[in-house]
């Protein structure tokens, strides 16, 4: 495997406050830079019931209650944070030969946020600098008026296949 490759990633929170707020669901995509799909993960994770319902409420989960329901539900099933960490660190370990690995995605500096407070031997891993499809998504909305739609399921797994489909589409603007 490709010495640097793009781990893309994404997590469901309860919010997005990384002082008070919890992982619920975290996926990766291992790709190339040709963004060919190497390897993926995918885990859901138990939050406490008090921290449940303190923070899932609100403007944003009001209006998505049936993906707040579907996490709430799956985050009762979910795994213990620590676990999860330890998979990831031996995901990236069997994924990566060397150490250089940049994190990838849609505002991928709040998701690191997450990762410093609630997984910090695996934030180590990563490079300090990201590929944020934020960034080019600003860029083509304001500079060039062209607007790009993703689907937003808010399920971490699906939000982060949007995320390369969409990075996909601006890369392959600018080789136009």
């Amino acid at each position: 495997m490709s010495k640097n490759c793009l781990f893309w990633l994404d997590m469901e929170m309860t919010g997005l406050d990384s002082k008070q707020d919890k992982i619920l669901e975290i996926a990766t995509i291992v790709t190339g830079w040709d963004l060919s799909i190497k390897a993926t993960y995918e885990a859901t994770i138990k939050v406490s019931e008090s921290i449940l319902k303190a923070r899932m409420k609100g403007r944003f989960w009001n209006k998505n209650k049936k993906v707040r329901d579907a996490l709430i539900a799956a985050s009762k099933k979910g795994r213990d944070i620590a676990d999860v960490e330890q998979e990831l660190i031996d995901f990236v370990q069997k994924n990566y030969t060397k150490r250089t690995i940049y994190l990838a995605g849609n505002s991928i500096h709040q998701d690191r946020k997450f990762l410093e407070q609630e997984m910090p031997k695996l934030n180590k891993m990563f490079h300090y600098r990201l590929l944020d499809v934020s960034a080019y998504k600003i860029y083509f909305q304001e500079v060039l008026g062209m607007k790009l739609e993703k689907p937003e399921a808010h399920r971490a797994l699906d939000d982060i296949s949007g995320s390369i489909s969409e990075f996909k589409q601006y890369i392959g603007m600018i080789q136009k």
